[in-house]
């Protein structure tokens, strides 16, 4: 926890993340970021010198086969509001439209389904789980499949719903959320996606896998680079 907690508070406090008196939504899908994400942010809030509230948000997609009763009884043991947010976005995705790469349309209702969520319970920022490795692996995928230089920021402000988005997680590295995970025993509830383990972003993972296998840092070499080039990025335009 306490190497979770030291990257959280680096990044939050590089970008100004948090401030007094926010209320926060942790998107809480059951995988293993936002369930490490959501302790962290938990840890975090009783030291951290601005005050903040915190609830989990869990998106319901409509995939049979879905338990969220672990992450009832997670969040009822931190003690932190919970609200599940049903969704017709597996029958929209799969079903209605049979999209062939159904990634970006799922991933662009579901942001949709969550800041609606957040906003329709009085909350102004919600907490993402992407990490060091996302970083990566999206940036890598703008250069090879849309021939750009980008990548999501660690702050972004939503203009039209005037919520905000976090990801404090960003210079986290995933093997450390798996250990975090598993030492800890954390209630991963499965994705049954069809999609799931078969993307371009899969494949980007496997590539920067080896890369680095045979280029030790090349990974934090990459980070270096994209945190350079990419608008947005820089750490004096927080501050």
């Amino acid at each position: 926890m306490q190497h979770l907690l030291s990257h959280m508070r680096r990044a939050i406090e590089d970008y100004n993340m948090i401030q007094d008196g926010d209320r926060i939504a942790v998107g809480l899908s059951g995988g293993k970021d936002s369930l490490a994400v959501l302790m962290a942010a938990h840890a975090l809030r009783r030291f951290y010198p601005k005050t903040f509230y915190l609830e989990a948000i869990t998106l319901d997609m409509g995939m049979e086969g879905m338990d969220f009763s672990p992450l009832v009884s997670l969040c009822e043991s931190l003690e932190i509001p919970y609200t599940i947010e049903k969704t017709q976005i597996k029958e929209i995705v799969f079903d209605i439209r049979k999209e062939k790469s159904p990634c970006s349309l799922c991933a662009n209702l579901r942001r949709g389904a969550l800041n609606s969520a957040a906003k329709n319970r009085g909350l102004n920022k919600v907490m993402l789980g992407h990490h060091f490795d996302d970083v990566i692996e999206t940036f890598f995928l703008s250069l090879l499949y849309e021939g750009r230089v980008n990548c999501f920021l660690p702050v972004t402000h939503l203009d039209r719903m005037d919520i905000t988005l976090l990801r404090p997680f960003v210079y986290v590295e995933e093997r450390d959320i798996r250990k975090f995970v598993k030492t800890n025993s954390l209630p991963i509830v499965h994705n049954p996606c069809p999609a799931d383990g078969n993307t371009k972003r899969e494949y980007i993972k496997s590539l920067l896998s080896q890369l680095d296998y045979e280029n030790r840092g090349v990974k934090q070499r990459l980070f270096t680079a994209m945190k350079n080039s990419v608008a947005g990025w820089q750490i004096d335009n927080y501050s």
